[in-house]
């Protein structure tokens, strides 16, 4: 079982969000992941078209996903979509950026509807959301409370060495784990 994770990253700290996701695909006996970052030129649309399931990521610029993550999407139209080569696959979201809101469920709207519109079946988390209340704290899981897909929360003045927050990245694995799963119950039926 393949789970294919696509992700844009500016600074670094998407990039550690997707290894997360990976570390928590891996965690699901028989899944492989592939790691395909958009900074690299090249999309192995062929990969994607045998994926079990498919992760998108990107960092929040401006309240929407970047422009690079933005162009990939557009970039699917003809190998992708006019086939509707991903149709039933599994797919899930999550996103960065720098203020604790952002506006990052924009983001994770923006991929869920990229993803409904290649037929795909969207994963978000099943986790209450952490630290909302007396007795919680930053370290819970889902500490930024989003359903739809995992969020992260770097400051504007670490780089990727310090932050997102290690919550963040468990929160970002128990969403790969969750994909993985999910994707290994529809290809047993």
């Amino acid at each position: 079982m393949l789970i294919s994770i696509v992700y844009d990253s500016g600074y670094g700290h998407t990039a550690k969000q997707a290894k997360a996701v990976a570390q928590g695909v891996l965690k699901v006996a028989g899944a492989r992941v592939e790691l395909i970052p958009l900074a690299d030129g090249k999309t192995p649309w062929e990969t994607l078209e045998t994926s079990d399931a498919i992760v998108f990521g990107a960092p929040t610029y401006n309240g929407a996903p970047s422009a690079r993550f933005k162009q990939f999407c557009e970039d699917s139209t003809r190998p992708a979509w006019v086939g509707m080569k991903w149709r039933d696959k599994v797919a899930a979201g999550f996103t960065n950026s720098g203020a604790q809101n952002g506006d990052k469920l924009h983001s994770l709207i923006s991929m869920a509807l990229f993803g409904a519109q290649h037929g795909m079946l969207w994963v978000g988390l099943d986790l209450k959301p952490g630290n909302d209340n007396s007795h919680g704290s930053v370290h819970d899981l889902n500490r930024l409370g989003s359903w739809l897909g995992a969020m992260a929360q770097s400051n504007g003045d670490q780089g990727p060495e310090q932050a997102p927050i290690q919550s963040d990245l468990d929160t970002a694995a128990y969403l790969g784990q969750r994909v993985a799963r999910t994707a290994s119950r529809l290809n047993r039926n």
